[in-house]
């Protein structure tokens, strides 16, 4: 069958995301097709665009998009006794690349059902974003009530879920955000502390707060511009975790630089942190127990057609969005 899909021929700037229509054969066993109904645009899909690459990067010509969700249309072979059926709607998230598609043959054990309780567009809104969370908030560093912690980027999609879910786990939630629009809004989800980092040196106000002995863990996905600061906040034997490059990936420095507070730093991916099927169960029942009860919420800023792909990208760049962008096939 033929389906729509969104592909990058050249690293650049959004005008190389292009739409075209693509061949797609029969799911293979194992693999259903899902006639998708939410693509979400994450910033790992700019850094795949830009060729900021992580190593394994994608080189063009490729589809884009790490996370999508839908409905499942045929089953392949050998999934009598999965659990799941032709209608459901189910979710998924680094699987690979090449969600900008309306239709995808995907593997069975790597999807996800998504509950009655949520919609189409709340799940492809949170899934991703919310997955990174949960691990960075209940594994990497496993945060305690009392717990003073830092999250960059507070007002982006994943930095809104944490600063809610770190809330409920008891912590004290010092945020830094680029505007006081988005300070009113973090603090609205439960900052204690937002700081807009473009009026005061956000290292100096941690510091500030905790009296001089900085923060147990500091979340940065902001990286370059802001590591180094980072480093200087973090208390002795804390971690700093860097798992996110929206101003560049962070320079290199020397390892003494962690010797005199015994520091420990970390760059994570989720890939890893969701590699076990019982870890990605766990994780999503988690994430959509939180969204059902609504102890976490996100915005949809923008819904746009998947030939707008580009627009969206636009959007998330320059970083004035407080919500989700999602495509519609």
């Amino acid at each position: 069958m033929r389906t729509r899909a969104i592909q990058i021929t050249a690293f650049g700037g959004p005008e190389v995301l292009q739409a075209c229509d693509i061949e797609l054969g029969e799911p293979a066993p194992g693999e259903v097709r899902v006639r998708q109904s939410c693509v979400a645009i994450n910033f790992v899909d700019v850094y795949h665009r830009i060729g900021q690459l992580h190593g394994d990067g994608p080189k063009p010509a490729f589809i884009p998009g790490v996370q999508a969700n839908g409905v499942i249309e045929v089953l392949g072979e050998g999934l009598e006794s999965s659990g799941l059926s032709v209608g459901d709607r189910v979710t998924y998230a680094n699987i690979g690349i090449g969600s900008y598609v309306g239709h995808r043959n995907l593997p069975a054990d790597r999807l996800v059902k998504i509950p009655e309780a949520l919609s189409d567009e709340i799940v492809a809104a949170s899934y991703l974003r919310g997955l990174t969370a949960h691990y960075l908030l209940k594994r990497l560093y496993k945060v305690q009530p009392g717990d003073k912690v830092l999250i960059h980027a507070a007002a982006g999609g994943v930095g809104q879920l944490m600063v809610q879910w770190a809330k409920a786990l008891g912590a004290i939630v010092i945020g830094t955000v680029s505007n006081e629009d988005k300070a009113a809004l973090v603090q609205r989800l439960g900052c204690d502390y937002p700081i807009v980092y473009t009026q005061e040196n956000f290292a100096d106000r941690v510091l500030q707060l905790t009296d001089g002995e900085g923060v147990p863990v500091v979340y940065d996905s902001v990286g370059r511009d802001t590591f180094k600061d980072s480093l200087r906040c973090t208390r002795a034997m804390g971690i700093a975790i860097n798992y996110g490059t929206a101003s560049g990936q962070v320079e290199p420095f020397p390892l003494q630089d962690l010797h005199s507070k015994s520091l420990s730093v970390c760059r994570p991916t989720l890939r890893t942190w969701i590699a076990k099927q019982s870890d990605l169960h766990w994780a999503s029942n988690e994430l959509f127990e939180l969204l059902s009860t609504g102890r976490l919420r996100i915005d949809v800023a923008a819904q746009l057609k998947l030939e707008e792909a580009a627009q969206g990208h636009r959007l998330i760049e320059d970083r004035n969005t407080a919500g989700a962008i999602i495509l519609k096939p």
